[in-house]
């Protein structure tokens, strides 16, 4: 297994980092790298709730990840797994905030499998750094919305 942690601080309350990261899946693509589309796919946002998310990933890898989220606590924890797609494994948002910002650690533990496999290194490091773009996107896309009073 791979492992991914990244860590961020994001001037914004929990509750507003919460919503970019887990239920407006319509805005996902604007700050997560190599994500083309976020859709739900089975049940509502919560514990038992999949979503698919479309890829385009370098070297013109296209692939579709569907995630299982077993946790849900608003504002704090958010955690599941790979079901379907390249990747097998488990991934959490850990939230803390204090004030009126938020520390973000996401961490996931994986390994490629189908097609992705054959790529092995080159595509695990591009995928980490994928994750740690889209982590500093993610804060310049809350960031922004709460300086416009829309977050």
């Amino acid at each position: 297994m791979t492992r991914i942690r990244e860590e961020i601080t994001i001037r914004a309350p929990a509750s507003a980092v919460w919503e970019a990261v887990h239920t407006d899946l319509e805005n996902v693509p604007r700050w997560a790298g190599y994500l083309r589309r976020a859709e739900s796919v089975q049940g509502r946002p919560g514990p038992n709730w999949k979503v698919r998310y479309d890829l385009e990933l370098p070297g013109g890898f296209a692939a579709s990840l569907t995630l299982l989220h077993t946790v849900w606590e608003p504002f704090r924890r958010c955690a599941g797994r790979f079901v379907e797609g390249p990747l097998q494994g488990d991934w959490s948002y850990t939230y803390d905030e204090s004030k009126g910002s938020t520390r973000l650690v996401y961490e996931m533990d994986y390994q490629l499998g189908g097609l992705l496999r054959f790529a092995g290194g080159m595509m695990k490091n591009q995928y980490a750094d994928g994750i740690r773009q889209g982590m500093s996107a993610l804060k310049e896309h809350v960031e922004a919305a709460q300086a416009a009073g829309k977050g």
